[in-house]
């Protein structure tokens, strides 16, 4: 699942945000709390840590670009997502040999129902 990295707050009257410097590139390995980019805004210069772990997946703002308070800046996947893609293509090739041993089964039903009502 993937997890949004957002421009938060930066103070009460900062409404808006430039990107100066990513500190991490696509594909990259992040840490929780670790800093990710770097934000200035008319107040303060500041590091804007990622608020998951995961593989950064998606930068959606480029350097120098001014951004609102909210906006989404980038997207982290934490992995859940990947996986579960990976093994859906492997059960539906699984699922595809399952109707061959079917047919067997009706054979072994033929004999079952011979023996039990004669015997009485």
């Amino acid at each position: 699942m993937a997890v949004s990295v957002t421009l938060p707050a930066l103070g009460e009257s900062v409404t808006e945000g430039t990107v100066t410097r990513w500190l991490k590139a696509e594909g990259e390995r992040v840490e929780a709390d670790e800093p990710l980019l770097e934000v200035s805004t008319d107040k303060v210069d500041t590091e804007i840590p990622a608020p998951a772990s995961g593989v950064l997946s998606s930068i959606k703002v480029a350097e120098d670009e001014t951004v609102e308070v909210g906006a989404e800046l980038a997207l982290i996947d934490d992995g859940s997502g990947a996986p579960a893609a990976a093994p859906a293509p492997q059960a539906e090739q699984v699922a595809e040999p399952a109707p061959e041993p079917a047919p067997a089964a009706p054979s072994t039903e033929q004999a079952a129902p011979a023996p039990a009502p004669t015997a009485d």
